[in-house]
């Protein structure tokens, strides 16, 4: 049942409005504003049926403090009135009231005056309910289009306009741009939803280092950017960085996974490094390859490396000095052993070698495979058997040869001045060594070796 408060310092009126509406309505009759407004503290009601002239408090009074009132406010108003004119029936209309009800009342008046208003309040709040899921429908579309599915974090177009935003209006910051070292094995030898924990693992982080006004994205893959706002000291976002950094490896050290992942982050400040997005994202991107070419799970300043190259360039620099500070990055022993990005520069270095001087290369492709009926190797013991694989290759081969894990079962390998005679018993002793590393017995090692001529090429998507 729909509930009317009845507002009338007559008791007969009251008694009289009561017995017309009881058996439609609940009824709550008081004898004046003060009442009313004190009922209306601890309850709500459907609709207000409101006395005009009443002592210490008249209807109008009682009307504004209602309105006033969050929670009473929207609470539809009839007025009661002895006075039956044309003025009066303005002033009620324009004080707010929806309708008003002449006295003495005509119970079918009252009735079908109090059904409509009730009639049009259902419609109303219908209609509002309705305006109100649009619009938070069309908010959802909004912010599911702003986001990055899999993490929650901002997208790189929003990023872009919410940055540029920033700067445009003077906000000063630092772009961090975070990259995880060596993603891909995680996802090759573990599966994409352990990559995908990874990635939302990495996205919590982020969260759990930033600030309210800071803006965080995923631009893709493994790379993250997070917008640090305020003009802050080198030495705070650097400390920033290295707990970001630091976090995430120890994360990374929980999951177990044996890939030697790690992170990586560049950062470019606003305005030295840019005064806008792209500029300060390219920045930071190169301050990001420097991390990367230079041992990786570390961050490093954009300014900084522009230091170190005016540093460099304003520099007289022995040859012979440089030589030595090169080879220091070299062990010394062993094959190569080198990422699959870097050894397509290297092998296509070496194709244009053969072209020029014909010199004889070998390329050889070792795969392991399994010994039981049914081809299944866990992956635990794959990872395992790679490992030994790779000590094998370093340990047998010449300190010019050049080798690069193709996929979660594979290696591949770049035999410098060698025949296809010798290529073969080279792989063979590889072979050999590898059985004397590997204890188990579910694991068979194949290879297959082809001669480099000067059109070849590595394949460029990768096979099991």
């Amino acid at each position: 049942m729909k509930h009317i408060l009845i507002v009338d310092d007559n008791k007969t009126n009251l008694t009289s409005a009561k017995l017309v509406l009881n058996d439609i309505y609940k009824v709550t009759p008081v004898i004046s504003g003060a009442q009313a407004l004190k009922f209306l503290e601890n309850n709500t009601t459907d609709l207000i049926l409101l006395d005009i002239n009443m002592p210490e408090m008249d209807g109008f009074e009682v009307m504004t403090k209602i309105r006033a009132t969050e929670k009473s406010s929207h609470i539809p108003i009839i007025f009661l009135t002895a006075d039956n004119d044309a003025e009066t029936e303005s002033r009620c209309l324009e004080a707010g009231a929806l309708d008003f009800i002449a006295k003495p009342f005509v119970p079918g008046v009252m009735r079908s005056r109090i059904g409509r208003i009730l009639e049009l309040e259902e419609l109303r709040k219908s209609l509002a309910n309705k305006l109100e899921e649009k619009i938070q429908e069309v908010t959802d579309m909004k912010s599911k289009s702003q986001r990055d599915p899999l993490t929650g974090l901002f997208n790189r177009s929003y990023t872009e306009e919410l940055v540029n935003k920033r700067i445009s209006e003077g906000e000063h910051g630092a772009l961090f741009m975070i990259d995880m070292d060596n993603f891909k094995a995680i996802n090759d030898n573990y599966g994409h939803i352990a990559g995908d924990h990874t990635l939302k693992m990495f996205a919590e982080t982020m969260i759990k280092y930033s600030c309210d006004n800071d803006v965080l994205c995923r631009i893709g893959g493994d790379e993250f950017v997070m917008f640090v706002s305020g003009e802050t000291s080198k030495s705070v976002i650097g400390n920033k960085a290295s707990d970001i950094i630091s976090d995430l490896c120890y994360k990374l050290e929980e999951c177990k996974f044996e890939t030697n992942s790690s992170v990586s982050i560049g950062i470019a400040q606003t305005p030295d490094d840019g005064s806008d997005f792209n500029t300060i994202y390219n920045a930071a991107d190169k301050a990001l390859y420097y991390v990367k070419q230079n041992g990786k799970n570390s961050y490093h300043f954009y300014s900084d490396k522009n230091a170190e190259e005016n540093r460099r360039l304003s520099q007289s620099v022995d040859l012979q000095y440089l030589r030595e500070c090169m080879k220091r990055i070299d062990p010394g022993r062993g094959a190569y052993l080198m990422d699959y990005e870097s050894f397509h520069h290297v092998y296509n270095f070496i194709r244009r070698t053969v072209e020029r001087s014909k010199r004889e290369v070998q390329t050889v492709l070792f795969t392991i495979n399994s010994s039981n009926p049914n081809g299944r190797i866990e992956t635990a013991e794959t990872e395992v058997a790679v490992e030994l694989l790779e000590q094998a290759i370093f340990t047998s081969l010449r300190r010019v040869d050049v080798s690069t894990r193709y996929s979660s079962r594979q290696v591949i390998v770049i035999l410098l001045d060698s025949n296809s005679e010798n290529g073969d018993m080279v792989a063979e002793r590889v072979v050999n060594c590898f059985y004397k590393l590997y204890t188990g017995n579910n694991i068979t090692i194949e290879y297959d070796i082809v001669e480099m001529d000067e059109g070849a090429k590595i394949p460029a998507d990768k096979t099991e």
